[in-house]
């Protein structure tokens, strides 16, 4: 799986030293880095080696897995009978379901408890307790190409007809990819919930419930269909076939007009020499009144005991000093209010501050259902096919709403 973050994991597992005295922690993680330079398994040491200096009888050895592998290798560990005491990955819902985990109560002191966004520490909850421990956040906005823009003379658009008509002069200037619509199947969950959200709509409704057909989602989906797809204004790549690492890496070679990105964006842009302003993403009828949000989650695992340990350790995870030291190397935003206030007036973080700024305005995935790996898998199985030419909304979205009110009759 690929972290909507882009993180790297650790690989763990637990045991006592033959000194009865010593514990050793296993921590598995995620990669956030994009090369070895960067790799995650170097902040990791680094944190470790700090704690471990503090805490001579406690040893935490932290194995990092691209994202590609860190789900995978965490659940084959915990089939095996030998879970980590830590797992830094992209669900916890499951393991929640079937008891496997210590919440957050558990572990975390209570003012590191109470210091976690509460749009994250609400996403972290399985029936209104928290299992999953926010570790990185995202949001998305709109990132448009200056140059571009400047030569259709047009300007940021704050609407859907905004960005159509945008779309449109960018189209007769000859930009290949005037707005690009990932619906590929590598990421059409987030684009997906992008949309419904600037069109009032969800995955689900106020209280939970999934809402995937709803008329403002058939509403949304209809408009991408008759005003941007159908009027090819999306690219020469059907939306359906068009991942989202691929749209960035077009957006990066100065062939996109316009897309919803998040912070990694910003330095691959820059890399390639795109002049690239962001703004708040289009909604029906103005700025989109909330955008999406992603968190990626530590759990800690009961298997080993080791409770107290854990706990300690991941106090000091969650340090103002260790969360900005996380976001600021990788792009991503801090999980607690305080570091987040740091950063919001930190001058070498004015970069990230766009995105900050629509954190406590986000929704994030319904992942405390542990149905929504399958509704999100039918989201990218479908999507491409409700704004495909001919193609029906309504109906693509009601097979999805069908496969959420199955998988969730079970939870």
């Amino acid at each position: 799986m690929v972290s909507a973050l882009g993180m790297t994991a650790v690989l763990g597992g637990c045991g006592l030293t033959d000194d009865s005295d010593e514990v050793t922690l296993k921590l598995v993680a995620a990669d956030y880095g994009d090369s070895k330079d960067n790799s995650s398994q170097h902040y990791w040491d680094e944190l470790v080696k700090s704690y471990e200096a503090k805490h001579p009888d406690v040893q935490v050895d932290v194995t990092v897995y691209s994202w590609s592998d860190v789900d995978r290798k965490v659940r084959e560990m915990v089939e095996a009978g030998k879970a980590p005491d830590m797992a830094q990955i992209g669900a916890y819902s499951d393991y929640a379901d079937k008891n496997l985990l210590y919440r957050a109560d558990d572990v975390l002191s209570i003012p590191v408890q109470a210091d976690f966004v509460s749009q994250l520490a609400g996403a972290g909850q399985v029936n209104g307790v928290q299992y999953g421990l926010p570790f990185a956040a995202s949001t998305r906005v709109l990132f448009y190409n200056k140059t571009l823009f400047s030569e259709a003379g047009v300007t940021p658009p704050k609407s859907w007809d905004d960005l159509a008509e945008a779309a449109e002069a960018l189209k007769d200037k000859g930009v290949k990819y005037p707005y690009a619509l990932p619906l590929g199947p590598e990421e059409a969950q987030a684009e997906t919930m992008q949309w419904m959200l600037s069109g009032g709509g969800g995955y689900t409704d106020g209280v939970g419930t999934y809402s995937v057909d709803s008329p403002q989602n058939v509403t949304t989906f209809t408009w991408l269909r008759d005003e941007l797809v159908g009027k090819g204004l999306t690219g020469p790549v059907a939306p359906g076939k068009l991942d989202r690492a691929d749209a960035f890496a077009a957006f990066a070679n100065g062939d996109v007009g316009m897309l919803n990105g998040h912070p990694s964006l910003m330095k691959m842009a820059s890399d390639k020499g795109v002049k690239y302003g962001m703004v708040t993403t289009p909604g029906i009828d103005g700025a989109s009144k909330s955008t999406l949000g992603v968190s990626d989650w530590m759990t800690a695992f009961k298997k080993n005991g080791h409770q107290e340990e854990v706990g300690d350790f991941l106090d000091f995870v969650y340090s103002d000093e260790n969360v900005l030291d996380f976001s600021r190397e990788y792009d991503l935003l801090p999980v607690t209010t305080s570091a987040s206030e740091v950063m919001s007036t930190a001058e070498e973080d004015k970069n990230l501050k766009p995105f900050l700024d629509e954190l406590l305005l986000s929704e994030l995935y319904p992942v405390g259902k542990t149905s929504w790996g399958a509704v999100s898998a039918d989201v990218k199985k479908r999507i491409g096919q409700a704004v495909a030419s001919g193609g029906s909304p309504e109906e693509v979205l009601g097979q999805i709403q069908v496969t959420a009110m199955r998988a969730g009759s079970a939870e």
